[in-house]
C-alpha cells in the first residue's frame, strides 16, 4: 500500500514539472520528466553540472525505449537480454525527449530499469525519467540515502520515501555499439 501511495505522489510531482530524489536500480538519483526541458534545467542547477554533459534517462521496457529510439539494432537487444547488471546504452538519433537531455553529437544514454519501484513508476507515468546520481557534480556518489548531501535533499521538490533494497550502490555499466562492436565506456 505504501509503495502504491509513493508512486501516486511521485507521478503527481513529475506531472507538475518537479524534480525528485528517488531510489533507482543502481544509486539514489535526482530525476524529472525527461520530456520537460524546464524540469531538466532544474536538474543541471541542483547538480551544478555543466550543460555540455548530458544526462541519463530511464525507461521501463523496450516498448517505451522504441518510442524515443526508433532504430534499435538486434545486437543491442540480444546484448541487453543477457545482462544481469544494470546497463546503460548510448543511442543515436533520439526523438521526443527534452532537447537539453541530448548530447551535442545527437546521442543519449538510456537504461531499461529492472527495479520494481522504478519500473512501476515509469510505466504508470508513461514517460522516461531523468536519472543522475544524487550528488553535486564532481563530488562522490552517495552509497545510500544517509550519505546524500543535505543541499541535494533540500534542493529537489520531492523526496521519494521508498527503501532501495534492490540497489547495487554502484553506477551502471555504460556501453556503446559502433558498427556492431561493443565499446565499454564504464564497467
Amino acid at each position: 500500500m505504501k509503495l502504491r501511495k509513493e508512486i501516486t505522489n511521485t507521478i503527481a510531482a513529475l506531472n507538475k514539472g518537479a524534480t525528485i530524489l528517488y531510489p533507482t536500480d543502481t544509486v539514489w538519483g535526482i530525476g524529472c520528466d525527461a520530456t520537460n526541458e524546464i524540469a531538466v534545467e532544474k536538474i543541471y542547477a541542483i547538480k551544478q553540472r555543466n550543460k555540455n554533459k548530458s544526462l541519463l534517462i530511464l525507461v521501463n521496457d523496450f516498448e517505451m525505449l522504441q518510442k524515443y529510439i526508433p532504430q534499435i539494432s538486434e545486437n543491442v537487444k540480444l546484448f541487453l537480454a543477457k545482462q544481469t547488471k544494470p546497463t546503460t546504452v548510448i543511442y543515436t538519433n533520439p526523438i521526443g525527449l527534452a532537447q537539453n537531455t541530448i548530447a551535442k553529437d545527437d546521442t543519449i544514454a538510456i537504461r531499461i530499469v529492472k527495479n520494481n519501484f522504478c519500473s512501476a513508476l515509469i510505466k504508470e507515468f508513461g514517460k522516461p525519467i531523468i536519472s543522475t546520481s544524487a550528488n553535486i557534480s564532481g563530488s562522490n556518489t552517495p552509497i545510500n540515502f544517509k550519505t546524500i548531501n543535505t543541499k541535494i535533499i533540500n534542493a529537489v521538490d520531492y523526496v521519494v520515501s521508498v527503501k532501495n533494497e534492490q540497489a547495487t550502490n554502484k553506477s551502471s555499466k555504460i556501453i556503446k555499439f559502433v558498427e556492431n562492436k561493443i565499446i565499454i565506456l564504464r564497467k
